[in-house]
């Protein structure tokens, strides 16, 4: 400070004529260095608190308005956007991913690969959507409640592959019983789901928002759909499982099953070891909450609709990820169900929750 002092002190003769005595009295220094002072603090404080910019690559799609709609009503962040006419422009969709410290990309799987590969600086952060990087060893994957650690990784990570809504469900049951002990990495799984018809974008938006569509429809049949490489990697898996998701007449929201017999579970499990190993995992978790055990116990909580129905919306609009156990021991049988929301925890609200933490903000701010 002395030295900074000094020169300050220097400069003001050096710009002063000799007779101008008055520019060197202490009242005329002081006033200097405290003009100087602020000056600087002003440009640290410009910078420090700088809203980060964010561009939504394909903000025109079902994730993509999810994304925009979270982020808009924030003062902490600016959204950059494309003109409309120039959003297939390679140039300017360049420009704006290097100008952004965050993109994310809510494009089909070529096409993020294809703007991942336009980043030419070492600050971007790229939050990718799709399929295309969710098993990249290179990139980080963006489920924070994974481990102890993930969330640490995620907040020095640039680039974050966004988990698919069935498996975030899938893996959240799954990862902390392969970890326990509980559940073996040998074992052959299934694991059924329903979502709203939402999670198929505008075409599929599009038929179940007019007169003729199906009440409720599975599908994956060819037992080779796209999530399962994540489900067996991020679980700990040897196999992948038998995947069989549905979709049915309501927007938003899911139930992902898992089916269990006791015979495949380390000796002497029981529903009560399952659910302490899922609650000591996510203890103290922001968005994941694990429900009182048991139909009995989700009956007295009054999560079952008519006492009977885990109802797949109630968690539309958030990012919430609540996790159940239905057991019964007697029977050697139980179900471990997750419930979000598709586009929520499952889309949209994990790459807002995936954005905060790349960014060093509150994990929760928007959510």
């Amino acid at each position: 400070m002395k030295s900074y002092a000094l020169s300050v002190i220097l400069a003001a003769i050096a710009s002063s004529s000799t007779s101008d005595v008055a520019a060197f009295s202490p009242t005329s220094i002081n006033s200097r260095l405290q003009s100087s002072s602020s000056t600087s603090r002003a440009g640290s404080n410009q910078q420090l608190y700088a809203k980060k910019k964010i561009f939504i690559d394909g903000e025109a799609g079902t994730t993509g308005l999810q994304v925009r709609d979270r982020l808009a009503k924030r003062d902490d962040l600016e959204i950059i956007s494309i003109a409309d006419e120039l959003r297939k422009d390679v140039n300017e969709r360049k420009r704006l991913i290097n100008e952004a410290d965050c993109v994310i990309l809510c494009l089909p799987d070529d096409a993020s690969k294809e703007a991942a590969s336009m980043v030419e600086n070492d600050n971007t952060v790229v939050i990718d959507a799709s399929t295309a990087f969710r098993v990249d060893d290179d990139w980080t994957y963006g489920f924070p409640e994974l481990s102890s650690s993930q969330k640490d990784a995620l907040k020095s990570s640039k680039r974050i592959s966004n988990p698919g809504c069935y498996p975030t469900g899938f893996i959240a049951l799954v990862k902390p019983l392969v970890d326990a002990g509980i559940i073996p990495a040998d074992a052959p799984l299934t694991v059924n789901a329903v979502s709203g018809y939402s999670g198929g974008g505008n075409a599929l938006i599009g038929i179940y928002e007019s007169d003729d569509h199906e009440p409720w429809g599975a599908y994956g049949y060819s037992m080779n759909h796209k999530h399962l490489p994540e489900m067996a990697k991020y679980t700990g898996l040897k196999y992948q499982p038998i995947f069989q998701p549905a979709v049915a007449s309501f927007a938003q929201g899911m139930v992902v099953s898992v089916p269990l017999h006791y015979s495949i579970l380390k000796e002497g499990a029981t529903g009560k070891d399952v659910h302490d190993a899922l609650s000591k995992h996510y203890d103290g978790s922001t968005f994941v909450s694990v429900l009182p055990l048991g139909e009995s116990g989700a009956k007295e909580a009054g999560l079952l609709e008519r006492g009977a129905f885990l109802r797949p919306d109630t968690l539309a609009n958030t990012n919430n990820l609540e996790l159940f156990v239905f057991d019964n021991d007697d029977e050697g049988r139980m179900v471990l169900c997750a419930r979000l929301d598709n586009l929520g925890k499952g889309a949209s609200g994990a790459a807002v929750q995936n954005l905060n933490l790349s960014l060093g903000l509150d994990e929760a701010e928007g959510l």
